[in-house]
């Protein structure tokens, strides 16, 4: 009964958050709110998986959707921007009957596949880091290549929770953005530890052969 009691009280939660990051997204006209939003809804999965489970929910994402309002803004836009030129030089490709400039689909497939993954850590690069915008652009692409575990879990995720939401899109308002957090966040937690394990390492081994 008590593990059911918790269930619940999980599922309400996470139900809540996405109703948060559906309300703020609103609240923002969705083209200023969208990025606030979702960097606020990845903040809070951010402590849930560190272990604090018990913060306020809506002041807590009321106190993030502020902070990042404009950061989030300008980081979201700009993957937001390279991912339509990207499809842009796509189409480009792919509909111009040229036979050099289809030896380019293979190049720009790998380029908009890369831009996905990195795109994956982004938000919780950003809300685990202090960093400036530019190096959680790098910090991202250079975490993703550097653990294809993870981020072929986060694949998985994203994919299983799209092809849930499909069939089943009633559950969308509840389970949509909050969920696809929780299938980011919790693989790029694991190889944040992974990073910071190997930087506690090094800087052991450093103090050692001094």
């Amino acid at each position: 009964m008590n593990a059911l009691n918790k269930a619940f009280e999980w599922i309400s939660k996470v139900a809540y958050l996405n109703l948060l990051w559906i309300g703020f997204t609103l609240f923002g006209l969705v083209i200023v709110g969208l990025f606030p939003s979702t960097a606020a809804t990845f903040s809070i999965v951010r402590k849930w998986v560190s272990g604090n489970t018990d913060i306020p929910l809506f002041k807590t994402f009321w106190k993030a959707y502020r902070q990042s309002l404009r950061q989030a803004n300008i980081l979201g836009y700009i993957i937001a921007i390279m991912g339509y030129i990207l499809y842009l030089d796509f189409l480009f490709v792919t509909l111009v009957e040229n036979d050099y400039l289809m030896l380019l689909t293979i190049p720009f497939l790998f380029i908009s596949i890369f831009l996905l993954l990195t795109s994956f850590y982004v938000f919780p690069v950003y809300v685990h880091y202090d960093m400036k915008l530019l190096q959680v652009l790098k910090s991202s692409f250079f975490i993703m290549v550097l653990n294809p575990i993870p981020t072929a879990v986060m694949v998985l995720g994203v994919f299983g929770i799209t092809y849930g939401l499909w069939y089943f899109q009633g559950l969308a308002l509840f389970f949509s953005m909050s969920l696809i957090a929780l299938a980011l966040t919790m693989p790029a937690h694991k190889a944040f530890s992974k990073i910071n394990e190997k930087k506690a390492y090094l800087s052991k081994q450093k103090l050692m052969e001094e």
